[in-house]
């Protein structure tokens, strides 16, 4: 197996090792920092609610005991559920992008790169667009994003660049392109005052109007994504090092990635039903991963997941507080993703990560 499995290019190559941590007080750390944050959220907004009394409402509702009527309504009707929203979305972004950049071998790769998002958004437009609901809204989704996959994917092979990484990312910025240009011509001919602002505040990314119901379709769609790549993890790692090293380890190359797109759309599709596209998130956060844990996958995933449903807890309360009208979520995630990939791509350790030898 090969050291560490991230190439940059069409030829297999092998990067600089760098410190890792372990992985199971990582993981600890990050679970209780998530519940910390997603605790701290649910207090903070226009009714400010303590976090001891957050925790004591909650445990007194599981408990079945009393909660007081006016935090009851806060809490478990509007904050929790879309802090709910906020942890699925980012954990799903995160582990499909995560899941991407091994199976591809490039550092590049994200739904947003490989024209998933558009194409997930390009069928949620339609749903919109036809008052769909949110179930079909989501099937219009997945199959829109598997559709851009397939077609990135048989771009690149028929241009004979096959296993050009490059070649791969090429093509799905012009099939995200075609799908950005399809949700342009959809609101072109939405109604301009019921239809085409609600799409196009919901194409720069919300979590606003998050209720119940919709977590209950979302999450265990993401379940049954997540599913194959906790499953497939160990594969996925090692088809990171190259087709003709997992053949040889006994890997059924086209099987395992096959399973690991649709699964990795599918989660993708699901949450971009809710959320609308938001971007950065699946580029980012395996990079961050990557610092703390290393590239291996079966590191790497449980991590990812657990760095961007805190992410987004963040930017979503952020988004909900920062100003008296809401800002959008991709456009906080653009800004606080830009720079810190910036910052990323500055530090050394990054950097070998990324480097072949």
């Amino acid at each position: 197996m090969c050291r560490t499995p991230i190439s940059t290019g069409s030829s297999k190559g092998f990067v600089a090792e760098v410190p890792i941590l372990r992985v199971t007080p990582v993981v600890a750390g990050l679970a209780i920092l998530l519940l910390v944050v997603a605790v701290i959220a649910a207090g903070i907004g226009p009714y400010r609610i303590a976090p001891g009394d957050v925790v004591a409402a909650i445990v007194a509702w599981i408990a079945g005991g009393h909660v007081d009527g006016q935090i009851a309504a806060v809490l478990f009707q509007v904050r929790l559920p879309r802090i709910a929203a906020a942890i699925c979305v980012g954990a799903a972004l995160s582990a499909a992008g995560a899941a991407y950049q091994s199976l591809f071998r490039n550092p590049l790769v994200s739904p947003d790169i490989l024209g998933v998002s558009q194409g997930a958004g390009f069928g949620a437009v339609i749903g919109i667009l036809f008052g769909l609901p949110v179930v079909m809204i989501e099937a219009l989704g997945f199959v829109t994003g598997s559709l851009m996959v397939i077609l990135v994917v048989t771009l690149a092979w028929s241009l004979r660049q096959r296993g050009d990484i490059l070649m791969l990312v090429l093509s799905g910025i012009v099939v995200g392109a075609l799908a950005a240009a399809a949700i342009s011509l959809v609101k072109i001919v939405a109604d301009p005052y019921a239809q085409l602002p609600m799409i196009t505040y919901w194409l720069l990314g919300s979590l606003a109007s998050i209720r119940p119901d919709d977590i209950a379709v979302v999450a265990p769609t993401v379940a049954v994504g997540m599913i194959p790549l906790f499953l497939l993890r160990w594969r996925i790692s090692v088809l990171s090092c190259g087709d003709d090293d997992a053949r040889a380890l006994g890997v059924d190359v086209r099987r395992t990635r096959q399973i690991v797109i649709v699964a990795a759309t599918l989660i993708t599709a699901s949450v971009v039903a809710i959320s609308g596209i938001i971007g950065w998130v699946g580029l980012m956060v395996p990079h961050l991963a990557r610092l703390l844990v290393g590239p291996r996958f079966d590191r790497l995933l449980p991590v990812s997941i657990l760095i961007g449903a805190a992410f987004m807890v963040v930017v979503d309360t952020i988004a909900r507080t920062a100003a008296t009208i809401e800002i959008p979520i991709g456009v906080l995630t653009a800004l606080v993703g830009g720079g810190l990939f910036v910052w990323l791509m500055t530090r050394r350790g990054s950097r070998s990560l990324w480097r072949r030898e």
